[in-house]
């Protein structure tokens, strides 16, 4: 049985300036904070809302690649609400970047059931200046 990638939206965000934190325990760790995340698609439609989002990276010894947390919440153009929290990976070695995330929806409205039970995959480009991050998203069946 093969997987099967079904599209489920474009998400876009705009980001703050990132705060760099050398030498923790885990490496450098990147803050980048969410400015607004805007979602489009034929299954799926909303926006970031709350004032809490951002991506907690870590960049280990290996300087090319970052180890992706990050958490936001999204209400629905329907009026649902959900947490989305998803890690992964950032090739630094790439002009710009490139995030691969696996994406996880908490989710109570009956309405977005089949998303509470799906697991998603996303691959998400940087703009130029590195102030805004587009990610294509996808469910797995």
């Amino acid at each position: 049985m093969a997987l099967e990638l079904v599209p489920l939206c474009t998400l876009t965000a705009t980001l703050r300036p990132p705060v760099f934190i050398p030498g923790t325990p885990t490496g450098t760790r990147i803050i980048a904070e969410v400015v607004s995340i805007e979602v489009t698609g034929d299954r799926l439609n909303g926006r970031m809302v709350g004032a809490v989002a951002a991506d907690w990276l870590a960049v280990g010894p290996d300087p090319t690649i970052g180890t992706i947390d990050v958490r936001w919440t999204l209400e629905t153009d329907d009026g649902a609400l959900a947490l989305v929290q998803y890690g992964g990976r950032l090739d630094l070695s790439r002009t710009p970047p490139v995030a691969y995330v696996a994406p996880l929806f908490e989710i109570g409205d009956e309405r977005y059931a089949w998303l509470a039970r799906a697991q998603c995959v996303a691959k998400g480009t940087f703009s130029e200046d590195l102030t805004s991050l587009t990610y294509e998203m996808y469910l797995l069946e």
